[in-house]
């Protein structure tokens, strides 16, 4: 290639990832595919790995602290996982709805559905904020967790479930803006959140120990979502809400929750099957929570960039059949498949060759460093089938049909994966192997699974 050529092609490269970073509402139901699937990909993934960074930078900041505030943040997570379970379902809900009115070019009945998934969120939002605040201890409790990491951890705990409105509103209104193909602003308000946390959280940290944590990651948070809202109002796209679009309409609601409930429900049933896990670890004592929660982080950290891929899936399939062009949804989800598992297959290769590297960042006690690094090697050995599988349930997300990913998930994380895990963990005396191997087994029986039904093609005929 010459030199001339290859400046040419540098100079397309980087007019191309300017275009997908354009701030813009885009209609994905015309043109070429795969520049579809890279213009929602690129600033999805890195909205993701802006996500991820959230997940990772607490840690690394904490576990600095030892095995008890590592342990405390492991058990809170888990709880919080609910809370994300809450915030994806409504999110996919909108932006499977929005997506649909958007193919169907009825973009004012778009931002009506976005104005109403508003108002459920910050009602489920201020119940659980009660429920955090005044409850944190017992919630620690009902994890398992001894008195020392309660009294040691509960304010932690307490003002992470007590602001979950700026985790549900930062999920939501950035699942508003992928279904307008405006993944471009989802992306920089993670960024905003995150470079607030990692500023404030090893200052507060410093001051107020763990406490600061909590102050930081909410903080960083909150101001995120203000970034969002302000795109919001002053939107020119798709996607412009007016005063009165806020007033309840229950038609609306009707339609949101139909889609919200079984959303919830299937991240319910995945999150509480992770808490589950956790609640059988906390036997084999703190470093080994300790080490599991570190595995868990770097594990979230590496697999959300894919998710970025899935989120892409949801809207391409969700503007496609609005459009009336199931076939074209159909093509976008494989294409997006192909492009995940061969990043999950790299990421795999990372932590069966350097899983030791990764966990050096976090800790240097040996048996917590231990525990990770099994962890991580077990784990990973099913990252392929977990990059086709989150594609798989998305699309399915984005048709609307939440139902058939919720069944996926009841079936095999709470009949088969944690009966399997205690199982091997306390017959078979696998101990905390039987935990990641059945993480491992699960996780391959749902990508099968969702690929046998998405195949069936049901979800086509989805109304929302």
């Amino acid at each position: 290639m010459t030199t001339t050529k290859l400046y040419i092609n540098i100079q397309s490269i980087i007019a191309f990832i300017k275009e997908s970073l354009n701030s813009e509402d885009k209609d994905f139901t015309t043109g070429s595919l795969r520049k579809a699937v890279f213009l929602l990909a690129i600033p999805m993934i890195l909205e993701m790995c802006m996500e991820s960074i959230f997940a990772v930078v607490d840690i690394f900041f904490v576990s600095k602290l030892g095995a008890l505030a590592t342990a405390t943040v492991g058990l809170s997570e888990s709880m919080l996982s609910i809370i994300y379970s809450l915030g994806f379902g409504i999110s996919m809900a909108t932006t499977a709805m929005v997506a649909r009115r958007i193919g169907e070019k009825k973009y004012t009945d778009a931002a009506k559905a976005a104005s109403q998934s508003i108002l459920i969120a910050i009602l489920i939002s201020i119940i659980i904020s009660i429920i955090g605040i005044v409850f944190s201890k017992e919630l620690l409790y009902l994890m398992g967790a001894n008195k020392e990491i309660v009294e040691y951890g509960y304010q932690y705990t307490a003002i992470m479930l007590g602001g979950n409105i700026v985790i549900m509103l930062l999920f939501l209104l950035n699942g508003i803006f992928r279904g307008a193909g405006n993944a471009a602003i989802a992306m920089k308000s993670l960024w905003v959140a995150n470079i607030c946390n990692i500023i404030l959280c090893p200052i507060l940290i410093h001051f107020y120990g763990i406490v600061g944590a909590a102050i930081a990651t909410t903080i960083g948070r909150g101001i995120g979502v203000i970034y969002q809202i302000h795109q919001l109002i002053k939107s020119k796209g798709f996607i412009q809400l007016y005063a009165h679009y806020f007033k309840p309409t229950f038609s609306i609601i009707k339609s949101l929750l139909n889609v919200t409930i079984t959303a919830t429900l299937q991240f319910i049933i995945a999150s509480a099957s992770w808490i589950a896990l956790a609640r059988i670890m906390t036997s084999f004592g703190s470093n080994a929570i300790a080490g599991y929660t570190i595995a868990i982080r770097l594990v979230v950290f590496f697999i959300l960039p894919a998710f970025g891929f899935s989120n892409a899936a949801a809207t391409l399939v969700g503007q496609n059949l609005g459009a009336q062009q199931p076939e074209r949804a159909a093509k976008s989800v494989w294409k997006v498949a192909k492009y995940n598992a061969i990043y999950m297959g790299i990421v795999s290769l990372l932590f069966l060759i350097g899983a030791e590297y990764f966990v050096h960042f976090f800790t240097h006690d040996p048996i917590v460093k231990q525990t990770a690094v099994n962890a991580l090697r077990v784990i990973s050995l099913g990252y392929i089938f977990y990059g086709i599988g989150m594609v798989m349930m998305n699309a399915f997300n984005g048709a609307g049909d939440t139902k058939t990913p919720t069944i996926i998930n009841l079936c095999w994380f709470w009949v088969f994966q944690i009966p399997l895990a205690y199982v091997a963990a306390f017959i078979f005396n696998w101990g905390e192997w039987g935990i990641y191997i059945a993480i491992v087994i699960t996780e391959t029986f749902i990508t099968l699974t969702a690929i046998y039904l998405f195949k069936k093609g049901k979800w086509k005929l989805v109304k929302i």
